[in-house]
C-alpha cells in the first residue's frame, strides 16, 4: 500500500484507552493548525468504534480551538442514544484539558426506502485533467515557501481540479468549484474505513470556494481561513479508492464567514454525499501580522 495513504489509515485507526475513550496523533500537511479533516475522521472513527451493525449517515460538528500538531488528541464519545433503527454518539475532543472541537453522529441500521437523487454536473470526467500537485509544479517560483510545500507535497489522494486553477492572484471567478477526487491505492472493502477517508477529504477545497468571487491574494500572507463547522451526510455506499466529483458552490459570503455546499458523486452519477461548511474568512492589511494580531484569533 501507498505508503503515505497507509499512514493515514493508520491515524484515523485510533488507540483506544477505555471504552468510550480514545488517542489520536496528527501529522503536519502545511497548515497552520491541525487539518480539520483530520479531527473529523478521528472523530467518526471514535465513534464507529461504539457502534455495532449500524452505518453512519450523517455528522455535524465544530471547530472551537486550533488544534496543537505537537499533542495528542483525546476523543471521549458519549453513547447518547441505542434506539430501534438509529444510534446516536457525542464526541468531544481534547487537547491540554480544553476541549478543540465536538461531533454530534448519526447512524442507522440499512433499510430500503424511497429513493431519488440531484443529477451530476456536466463536467469533463477526471481522466486527461492534471493533478493539483503537478499543477503547483509549474508555478513552484510563483508561491511562498509554506504554499509551496503545502502543494507540493505527496498525498494520500489525487486532486484533479476540473476549473483552472491560478496559484497567485487569481481573477474573480463565480463561486463553483468542481474536484475529481480518489485514493492514490486500492482499499479494502470497508465502509467505515471509506466514510472516515471522505470524512477527512471533504475538508480539502471546500471552504475555498467561497473566496472565488473576490480574487484573495493568497500568496501573500493576508489571507485568514478556519473552518467553524462542518456537516456531512452519507446517502449511498460508495469507495473512496474510485473516482468521486466534488462539485461545490458558495451561495453566502457576508460577515468574515464563508458558506459552502458539496455533493459527491461517483463516475455512473451516483450521488453518494453531501457537505456543507462555514468558516471563517479576513483578509487584513500587512501580510506579517503574527499571531498576537486579534485578527488571527477564531
Amino acid at each position: 500500500m501507498h505508503t503515505v495513504l497507509d499512514d493515514l489509515i493508520d491515524l484515523l485507526r485510533l488507540e483506544r484507552i477505555e471504552d468510550n475513550i480514545f488517542r489520536g496523533d496528527s501529522r503536519d500537511i502545511g497548515s497552520a493548525q491541525v487539518f480539520g479533516g483530520q479531527v473529523l475522521g478521528q472523530a467518526l472513527s471514535a465513534a464507529q468504534h461504539t457502534v455495532e451493525d449500524r452505518v453512519a449517515h450523517s455528522l455535524h460538528a465544530y471547530f472551537l480551538r486550533r488544534g496543537d500538531m505537537n499533542a495528542p488528541i483525546i476523543y471521549e464519545v458519549d453513547r447518547a442514544r441505542d434506539g430501534g433503527s438509529f444510534s446516536t454518539r457525542r464526541v468531544v475532543a481534547i487537547q491540554h484539558g480544553r476541549p478543540i472541537f465536538n461531533l454530534a453522529a448519526s447512524f442507522q441500521t440499512p433499510e430500503p426506502g424511497l429513493n431519488h437523487q440531484a443529477s451530476k454536473p456536466e463536467v469533463p470526467g477526471p481522466e486527461g485533467l492534471k493533478d493539483l500537485g503537478d499543477v503547483a509544479r509549474e508555478h513552484l517560483d510563483k508561491l511562498p515557501e509554506k504554499l509551496r510545500r503545502f502543494m507540493t507535497e505527496k498525498r494520500p489522494f489525487e486532486f484533479r481540479p476540473v476549473e483552472p486553477v491560478s496559484l497567485g492572484i487569481p481573477d474573480p471567478q463565480p463561486p463553483v468549484k468542481h474536484v475529481w477526487i480518489k485514493a492514490v491505492e486500492a482499499l479494502p472493502d470497508d465502509l467505515a474505513l471509506h466514510q472516515n477517508l471522505l470524512a477527512y477529504v471533504s475538508d480539502f477545497e471546500l471552504l475555498g470556494t467561497s473566496t472565488l468571487p473576490h480574487g484573495l491574494p493568497f500568496g501573500q500572507g493576508r489571507v485568514i481561513m478556519a473552518s467553524l463547522d462542518h456537516a456531512l451526510w452519507f446517502h449511498r455506499e460508495f469507495r473512496i479508492d474510485e473516482w468521486l466529483l466534488y462539485a461545490m458552490d458558495s451561495p453566502n459570503a457576508s460577515g468574515a464567514r464563508g458558506f459552502a455546499r458539496g455533493q459527491l458523486f461517483d463516475e455512473d452519477g451516483t450521488l453518494v454525499a453531501s457537505t456543507a461548511q462555514e468558516g471563517l474568512i479576513r483578509v487584513i492589511d500587512e501580510p506579517r501580522a503574527t499571531r498576537t494580531d486579534p485578527r488571527l484569533q477564531v
